[in-house]
């Protein structure tokens, strides 16, 4: 068993900007975190610096009470999964996770034994003596997948393991791999993934990186968190529209009043007035701010209610919910999600309601305004 521990790590190639910059970052024993973000974050980069396979510019890396800079990633006991399942073409199942164990000169009945207990809880018995041409896609992950439950290392890292997989085979693993986890007595999970719903369903907490000049400006992490602080208190804009599908709509507006923990904004590119909850205002009266409101949170209202009116653009209707395209001046169409049986219809007028509690707003620099406390919220969802 082991923690991760990361100080002021940053990773550069020659002279470039940092890849990885300013994470300071604990992954405790036996918790399974998610690095998540868009294309050119560094997540992956920084999974292989947990794994050894890259070298940190600055800063330490500790696994346990143990400083790893300078140790050879195979003595770091960690054990990672790579997307391309990297399995000798040549070797049977059995052989290519007995690889690493006859590696290390382990005893033939050692070995034996712990290969068919990982092919047991992987459901792989039956395939130990095929080779890797002869299994599918999911097959050939959970073979991966075996290869490092038998090294039994105090370090999981799997690098985007089911990105090479159909959707229904990535629902599959997706529940095996969170089934395994919970059996991996106290090993501590590092996964990456550019799916948030991969990072929602698995994820005891979320690493969300930033990329690009966000990473300059405010250092690679964005928010760390649970899957459910981050949804519903992400800390700035990025987070906002990041976590969450649809994304969140946002819309340019300017502060009428603050009363109290009530803000009123009136929107720039239509005149709509809307109050907002916060908690602790840190606004005056025509200060620029972003309102942000989820799909879901939008809420078809009578005329006579205040709230947005909108003709509609698209309608998908995907059965169980259906998502509402709508037209916005000068900006991006918003979309609400509503029931799957509306009756709605393209070109419609439609007013959408926003309850208070359920919006937020976000200062010129992007920063969210504190929201309500974290149970009051909960209660409300």
């Amino acid at each position: 068993m082991a923690s991760i521990t990361l100080r002021a790590a940053q990773k550069a190639y020659g002279d470039a900007l940092p890849v990885i910059r300013d994470v300071d970052l604990n992954i405790g024993e036996h918790e399974f975190c998610v690095f998540l973000g868009p294309s050119g974050c560094g997540k992956s980069t920084l999974l292989r610096v947990i794994a050894g396979l890259e070298d940190l510019s600055s800063g330490d890396l500790y696994i346990g009470d143990k400083r790893m800079n300078e140790v050879p990633s195979a003595q770091r006991s960690v054990a990672m999964v790579f997307q391309s399942y990297a399995l000798f073409p040549h070797m049977t199942v059995f052989e290519n996770m007995s690889f690493g164990l006859t590696l290390a000169k382990l005893p033939k009945a050692e070995i034996e034994q712990k290969v068919k207990e990982a092919a047991r809880v992987l459901q792989l018995e039956e395939l130990l003596q095929r080779k890797p041409k002869e299994l599918s896609g999911g097959q050939r992950q959970r073979v991966a997948i075996g290869r490092a439950i038998v090294r039994r290392p105090g370090v999981f890292l799997f690098d985007e393991p089911l990105s090479n997989l159909d959707a229904t085979l990535r629902s599959q693993t997706r529940i095996e791999i969170a089934r395994l986890h919970r059996q991996f007595e106290q090993a501590s999970v590092v996964y990456v993934t550019h799916d948030q719903v991969e990072a929602m369903t698995l994820a005891d907490r979320i690493v969300l990186l930033h990329a690009g000049a966000d990473t300059a400006r405010f250092g690679s992490i964005a928010q760390v968190g649970t899957p459910m602080e981050l949804y519903h208190h992400p800390r700035n804009r990025f987070v906002a529209g990041f976590i969450g599908s649809p994304r969140m709509n946002f819309m340019p507006a300017q502060v009428e009043g603050v009363e109290g923990a009530h803000v009123t904004v009136r929107l720039n590119a239509t005149g709509e007035k809307l109050v907002v909850a916060v908690h602790g205002a840190r606004v005056e009266p025509g200060e620029s701010v972003t309102l942000g409101v989820r799909p879901e949170h939008m809420d078809i209202a009578d005329n006579r209610s205040a709230g947005l009116t909108r003709e509609v653009v698209l309608v998908e209707r995907l059965g169980e919910q259906t998502y509402v395209h709508l037209d916005e001046p000068g900006g991006q169409p918003l979309v609400a999600k509503v029931p799957g049986n509306a009756q709605i219809a393209r070109g419609e007028r439609l007013r959408f309601g926003v309850a208070a509690d359920c919006a937020y707003l976000f200062d010129s620099d992007g920063i969210a305004l504190e929201r309500r406390p974290a149970a009051s919220l909960a209660a409300a969802a």
